[in-house]
């Protein structure tokens, strides 16, 4: 049953995501008012995720090297610096045309290296992959983009130290709600 609950969950979550690329035409017509249903749509996707991965029974495909746990904390790092206006405001990421996407596929990588289950495989997985497609239904809806020239440095630094007190933060939860992320 866990498998079937993680599975609709990742569903919802592609359709909810993918909804305005797909059917633009219906999205539209919704205007303001269709925002509220997705957003639901999408909360409701990770809750779906969060109860489906948690009733799945753990059944053992790989074991992560002890290091992968290091490795996954520095990509989780610069996965919260990608999805942080550093990809709007700072200088570093002004050449990338989806700094948020490039950062969640990012965090899905790091998850899928520390994790040899298979509803991690199925869970960080689903997600890169939606994060790989909605990059290429992006580009195909809207194929004409400039990179930024604007942007500093110190905004980089300034988002970077706060992405840090955020994996801090984040780390904290994290080991409340599921495994400590940080080696002990």
């Amino acid at each position: 049953m866990g498998f079937l609950i993680l599975i609709l969950g990742i569903v919802l979550w592609w359709a909810a995501h993918l909804f305005k690329r797909v059917q633009p035409e219906r999205r539209a017509a919704m205007g303001d008012k269709g925002r509220g249903p997705v957003a639901l749509a999408i909360v409701a996707g990770v809750v779906l995720m969060v109860i489906g991965y948690k009733l799945t029974p753990f059944i053992h495909v790989w074991a992560p090297p002890a290091f992968t746990i290091h490795l996954n904390n520095v990509l989780v790092l610069v996965a919260i610096w990608m999805m942080s206006p550093a990809g709007t405001k700072g200088k570093i990421l002004s050449n990338v045309r989806h700094p948020m996407l490039m950062g969640f596929r990012t965090w899905a990588v790091a998850h899928l290296l520390v994790n040899g289950d298979l509803a991690s495989m199925v869970l960080f997985g689903g997600l890169l992959l939606w994060g790989m497609v909605e990059v290429v239904v992006i580009n195909k809806a809207e194929p004409e983009w400039t990179p930024r020239t604007d942007g500093s440095i110190a905004k980089d630094g300034m988002f970077f130290v706060a992405s840090i007190v955020l994996l801090v933060i984040i780390g904290y939860v994290h080991g409340l709600v599921g495994p400590v992320p940080f080696p002990t």
